[in-house]
């Protein structure tokens, strides 16, 4: 959504800007042709990210810098750059299409592997947790993160499957949850317990609190921070923090309902279904 996500952005023509999210640079891209004397530094943890930078920079010479690391850490980085505000925050939060489609990364259903690490110097891999973390944990695992209803069930599945060897792949996990869990509709029953796998993982909801806490202190005077997000959990994060920032009168809530894709935009790309804007502006 990037159309969406610049209109809210971008509100100095000569800012600097914070790409949380980098991925395949498309957020940014857009940003630095549509407009045309911004500058950004983007973050992203996966060393694909750092390859696909390139391109971008090649294409914006000067006005475009990277930094492999967690957005977490945004404002320590930011720091040893010697910036100390930036005029807006981007954050694009979930897995890339094109980390969805790798079939080494293990987030697809249908992944000979069972990883789910969006940085590969994450000591903690999926296979690991689903093969060495005991039956309540990983009901806890399912529930909490996935918020899946059948996760004593399915965890037990799991647990009892673990008895006769070693889980190795995203496509043994999911008949797992298959054996207990039945597909309604075109949701794969294994949906919430692969998102659940994923966000602990990566401590994306750790990572997200991490970088809203810190944006008020980056953030310059009318600069703004726009986060998307594509389920409830992430949502109600980001809700939370604006609404409680702008109670303290820090921040001035720019969406005051949710902004989600438009039709063009879900029709050229599907997984925008799901995505979520929330926007807002720093007032003090």
């Amino acid at each position: 959504m990037p159309s969406e996500s610049s209109h809210y952005l971008v509100r100095d023509e000569n800012g600097l800007y914070v790409d949380c999210t980098f991925g395949g640079g498309g957020h940014s891209a857009y940003l630095l042709e549509k407009h045309k004397n911004i500058k950004i530094i983007a973050f992203d943890w996966d060393e694909d990210a750092a390859e696909n930078f390139k391109e971008i920079e090649s294409r914006f010479p000067g006005r475009i810098t990277f930094v492999r690391d967690n957005f977490k850490n945004v404002k320590s980085n930011l720091e040893a750059l010697s910036i100390s505000k930036v005029h807006g925050i981007l954050a694009d939060i979930g897995v890339s299409s094109k980390q969805f489609d790798d079939m080494d990364r293990g987030f697809s259903f249908n992944s000979k592997t069972l990883d789910m690490r969006m940085d590969a110097r994450n000591p903690l891999t999926a296979k690991e947790v689903i093969n060495s973390f005991s039956q309540d944990e990983l009901a806890d695992i399912f529930y909490k993160y996935g918020q899946e209803h059948r996760s004593r069930q399915i965890a037990k599945a799991v647990y009892d499957r673990r008895k006769r060897g070693v889980i190795n792949t995203s496509v043994e996990l999911q008949e797992i949850i298959r054996s207990v869990k039945r597909q309604e509709g075109k949701i794969n029953p294994a949906t919430k317990v692969f998102q659940a796998l994923r966000i602990f993982v990566n401590k994306e909801l750790e990572n997200l609190e991490g970088l809203l806490g810190d944006a008020p202190d980056i953030l310059a005077s009318g600069g703004r921070i726009v986060i998307i997000s594509f389920h409830s959990l992430e949502d109600s994060i980001v809700k939370r923090n604006f609404k409680d920032n702008a109670a303290a009168g820090t921040y001035k809530i720019l969406t005051k309902k949710v902004v989600t894709a438009s039709d063009e935009e879900t029709k050229n790309n599907p997984r925008s279904r799901s995505a979520k804007i929330r926007a807002a502006e720093k007032v003090l």
